[in-house]
């Protein structure tokens, strides 16, 4: 297992302003000192490195936050100590998550230049009603502004879209989404709306100002997306992302297939040798750790063999190609005949939900929309 190759996250936590949506570490600061912040995930980075050298990197991830706020220098330079600290794979893949306005991708060639290949950008809708519900900064005309200059500074390029929005029928969705398509990107996330607890959306919908759509219509949503982006020569591949044949984002099959990956920078988890990792969460709190340790780590946690089984299963099964029990053994140290409940999937099975062939268990497309039940009637560790 300690030879397998790693994912690295760095997670950059500031942005222009909160979206009522996001329950991510997200936060909005007057002003920062960049050359700082710099030194501090660099020290960050190193330690991890202490620990896990001779693995080589196939991909990195820099997420958020809006990490695009970051000038290429920091950038460039977090690349560069990766890339001495472990040395990368042949086809590594280095993502950044934008945001789409002009300033930021005003950016974007210096980011090319630093050495990110792969862009992730955060478009949320094509309407500008609904992305001024979603409480984003750009409108229509500046998203599609900084998907045309992504497109021409980057090889692969993603973005976001949030669907089954309060009072959204499938008609405007089916042609937002067939618009969506027509850029021609290889990969596309398209996440359903949900109402995270702590967030403005949760206040709203508390209050009755919000009234999210209806499940049903959800679900119908969410079928049809699965058909067009499939009928488009871009199906899924995850419960929420589609790509074409070789697209996909290989930083998060790390996560999905229960890899190793490291993470760096406030309130960043990661998985490493049976253990999890947490960094400090709030970025003051981080950074004065990095001063004082040389690292921002909160905690790291032995994870207990179910531990490992559990999340392995529940990760997994997100995607279409579904799971391997016999490796999820191996990794867990469970048997590959104690992981699932065998009587649940028999009946689940025949009702076209599920599909086993020997170790291979996978959720059907028509069993996707049901994923969390499914997950509490498979899943037998716990």
């Amino acid at each position: 297992m300690t030879q397998e190759p790693l994912a690295l996250y760095v997670h950059w936590p500031f942005c222009v302003s909160k979206c009522p949506y996001c329950d991510f570490n997200s936060h909005v600061r007057a002003e920062i000192d960049e050359a700082a912040w710099r030194d501090a995930l660099l020290a960050d980075l190193a330690h991890e490195a202490a620990l896990t050298g001779g693995r080589k990197l196939t991909s990195i991830f820099f997420g958020g936050g809006t990490p695009s706020l970051m000038q290429p220098e920091t950038v460039a330079a977090v690349i560069g100590a990766a890339e001495r600290h472990w040395g990368f794979a042949d086809d590594v893949e280095i993502t950044l998550e934008a945001n789409p306005s002009s300033v930021e991708a005003a950016r974007f060639a210096g980011l090319a230049a630093a050495g990110v290949n792969r862009v992730s950008l955060g478009l949320q809708s094509l309407d500008d009603r609904a992305l001024h519900l979603l409480g984003r900064a750009h409108d229509v005309a500046e998203g599609l502004a900084a998907l045309d200059t992504a497109q021409r500074h980057f090889a692969r390029v993603s973005f976001d879209l949030i669907y089954a929005l309060p009072g959204q029928s499938e008609a405007a969705w089916q042609a937002e989404l067939a618009r969506a398509i027509g850029f021609g990107t290889g990969h596309l996330s398209l996440y359903q709306l949900t109402i995270e607890p702590g967030t403005r959306f949760a206040t709203l919908v508390d209050k009755g100002e919000l009234s999210p759509l209806d499940p049903d219509e959800g679900a119908a949503l969410f079928e049809m997306t699965r058909d067009q982006t499939a009928a488009a020569g871009i199906p899924a591949y995850e419960i929420s992302n589609h790509a074409r044949p070789g697209q996909e984002s290989r930083h998060n099959l790390t996560y999905w297939r229960y890899g190793d990956y490291l993470g760096v920078g406030p309130g960043a988890h990661g998985r490493r040798d049976g253990h999890a990792t947490f960094r400090r969460k709030k970025p003051e709190n981080w950074l004065s750790a990095v001063a004082r340790n040389g690292h921002g780590t909160e905690s790291e946690e032995a994870l207990s063999p179910t531990a490992r089984a559990t999340e392995a299963l529940l990760m997994g099964l997100r995607l279409n190609e579904g799971v391997d029990l016999d490796r999820i053994a191996r990794r867990s140290g469970i048997a590959a005949d104690a992981l699932v409940n065998d009587r649940a999937v028999i009946n689940l099975e025949r009702l076209g939900f599920v599909a086993r062939n020997g170790a291979r268990l996978a959720v059907t497309p028509q069993g996707m929309p049901l994923l969390d039940a499914i997950l509490g009637e498979v899943v037998a560790v716990n």
